[in-house]
């Protein structure tokens, strides 16, 4: 019945036809206790997921896709009189999923059945790309927070502990802390309103003992921490810059996540996280690219990111022989810690070194000077030998070649070398490192490593895909763990998505041609775009 009401198929029959299922439930038993009420096959709630954020579904939706969609009958193997089950099956899932690595698994799983059919191979190639992901929170002013923060400790009490409430609340907090916080943009009186939430704050966690504070109660101890403090008198007064305030990587900014942060790249400013996406990036273009990883971190820098990446390709046996980056992942001791303990090429461009000349473009850069690991000597382009040679603990593991004075004095190119009345001073590598840096930025100015590092802009395609096509950019859920669970379902359906839509037996075809080029066809006129020519 499947066949004859969807004789091309679905994306969701394919996975039968061509993987058997994803997942059998051997595949889970680890997750569950032995003893208990048999409950579902917990092949089937893991399936639907994957196909509910394939196809940008609800739980509901999902759940009532089960009963009624006869090509999910068919992917999970089920009777067409089959009721399905209640759609908390699914959040009651996910909450598994969030256990001790358990989404990656599933990911690790689910390569692990195409690598058997074939789709997926290792020591290939790969590429890498993050961006942002927005958290499931409004963004909340300073007043706002500590306000909202001292609300929801309130609902967590008045639902964990009621008594503890009794005697401090009276109509005064009722008028404050009675409906969520919605504030204008110029709120009347803000600091002494803030005072009066910070002293409402301070009270209420010194009623709450340690052991029957929650989540949102912890929320709220670190907010009075990293917005009040006690001065000399033991006063409560809100912190200022000149007191000292936590960064952004550090700051809460939502009581219902601790885990979202606020962070800037460039002109871009968000709450929330980072998604690395990582994929294969064959020479065959007929061939699918099936995503081999997902991170979701907090926003720290990308080369934080990479070695986690690799070892977790390592465990699924997926390593690439090369893989793509952009500048942000890469640093010379990335490239030679792969290279030692992955056997991993790094192609990217490794930044300009931070000094003065490098960032001004101007001058003598230490490209300039030639360094003789042998000797322990550095001479600059003038010809003057170093006679200082240090590897100072504190600039480990950065080594230090110092000219001195009556060297830098006379020279006819001082200002294009250094400033002030020290003499000049170059920081390198070691000699493994340094070399290994010389070899990359030769290599970037050849057309061969230019073409190969084109193909990394293509998981840019991936990344618009995972966060327009199946709507990643802002979390469903609270907390980064639930966030990466999200992540993980995503990559999943988008795999499948990918490898259904290139061994169908109707192939995409090209755009036919408009009137107007056919008509341009017919005189003989070209219509090739001038943007493809390089004019």
């Amino acid at each position: 019945m499947a066949r004859a009401s969807n004789p091309r198929g679905t994306t969701a029959m394919w996975v039968r036809d061509h993987l058997d299922g994803l997942w059998d439930d051997e595949d889970f038993v680890s997750w569950y206790p032995r003893d208990g009420r048999p409950g579902l096959s917990p092949a089937q709630p893991a399936m639907v997921c994957v196909l509910q954020f394939l196809l940008n579904l609800s739980d509901r939706q999902a759940a009532e896709a089960v009963r009624c969609r006869i090509d999910f009958k068919y992917a999970l193997a089920l009777e067409l009189d089959d009721p399905g089950f209640h759609h908390s099956v699914l959040t009651d899932f996910r909450d598994r999923l969030c256990e001790d690595d358990r989404a990656d698994q599933l990911l690790s799983l689910s390569l692990e059945r195409m690598r058997a059919a074939g789709m997926v191979t290792e020591r290939g190639r790969q590429r890498s790309d993050s961006t942002r992901v927005l958290a499931a929170a409004r963004d909340l002013t300073r007043l706002e927070l500590v306000l909202e923060a001292v609300r929801a400790t309130l609902e967590e009490t008045a639902q964990r502990a009621p008594d503890i409430l009794d005697g401090l609340v009276d109509a005064e907090w009722a008028t404050r802390y009675g409906r969520p916080v919605r504030l204008p943009s110029r709120p009347t009186h803000p600091v002494t309103r803030l005072k009066q939430a910070g002293a409402d704050a301070h009270g209420l966690l010194q009623r709450l003992p340690p052991h029957q504070r929650g989540p949102r109660a912890e929320a709220l101890r670190q907010i009075m921490v990293q917005n009040f403090l006690l001065d000399a008198r033991g006063r409560l007064r809100p912190r200022t810059e000149k007191d000292g305030q936590p960064k952004g990587a550090m700051r809460i900014v939502t009581p219902y996540d601790r885990d979202a942060r606020r962070a800037i790249r460039g002109n871009t400013r968000w709450s929330g996280y980072l998604v690395h996406v990582t994929e294969t990036c064959g020479t065959d273009d007929a061939r699918a690219n099936p995503i081999t990883d997902i991170a979701t971190t907090e926003p720290t820098r990308d080369t934080e990111a990479l070695p986690g990446i690799h070892t977790r390709l390592s465990a699924r046996e997926l390593l690439p022989r090369q893989h793509l980056l952009d500048g942000g992942y890469l640093s010379v001791a990335l490239l030679h810690r792969s290279l030692r303990d992955h056997r991993v090429e790094l192609v990217g461009p490794v930044k300009a070194g931070g000094a003065r000349q490098s960032k001004e473009q101007s001058g003598f850069t230490r490209d300039d000077f030639s360094i003789d690991f042998d000797q322990r000597q550095v001479t600059c382009p003038n010809g003057e030998t170093s006679h200082i040679w240090l590897e100072p603990p504190a600039m480990a593991p950065h080594t230090v070649a110092r000219f001195r004075p009556h060297q830098c004095d006379p020279c006819p190119d001082r200002s294009a070398c250094t400033r002030g009345t020290a003499a000049r001073t170059v920081n390198f590598l070691p000699r493994p490192l340094h070399e290994l840096q010389a070899r990359n930025r030769t290599d970037q100015e050849d057309t061969r490593w230019k073409r190969l590092y084109a193909t990394r802009s293509g998981v840019e395609g991936t990344i618009c895909e995972f966060i327009n096509g199946h709507q990643a950019r802002r979390s469903r859920y609270h907390g980064i763990r639930k966030t990466h669970v999200q992540h993980i379902l995503t990559g999943i359906a988008i795999n499948i998505e990918r490898l259904a839509s290139r061994t169908t037996r109707h192939p995409h075809r090209p755009r036919a041609p408009t009137t107007f080029q056919e008509y341009l066809n017919t005189r003989g006129l070209t219509w090739e775009c001038w943007w493809r020519q390089g004019k």
